[in-house]
């Protein structure tokens, strides 16, 4: 991976669920690291969901090797939200992650 690829300051958050004073949940976002990477939008739908028209963005983010990086947490660039849905270690030699993320676009 080259340096320069690398271009895109991006926050890597985890889920954090707590119950408020009526036995509700409240889930929050706590910032796990910010890190630079290669913000790279593979394809986009459109489709119907409730009678609601909803865009959807799949997008690779590389970033170096980092442990610890779970489908649960998400990724915040600027003002969009990327959920994680897969974590692939590139080529097995803990020197790149891609993280397979989809946005949802109202």
């Amino acid at each position: 991976m080259k340096i320069g690829e690398l271009r895109h300051r991006v926050t890597i958050q985890e889920k954090v669920v707590t119950v408020d004073a009526y036995g509700g949940e409240v889930i929050t976002w706590s910032t796990v690291a910010t890190v630079w990477a290669a913000v790279e939008p593979l394809w986009g739908r459109e489709f119907l969901e409730g009678r609601r028209q909803e865009n959807e963005i799949s997008t690779r983010i590389r970033i170096r090797y980092r442990e610890g990086l779970t489908p649960s947490m998400r990724v915040v660039w600027g003002f969009r939200a990327f959920d994680i849905e897969s974590v692939i270690e590139r080529e097995s030699r803990r020197r790149e992650i891609w993280l397979m993320c989809r946005e949802l676009v109202d």
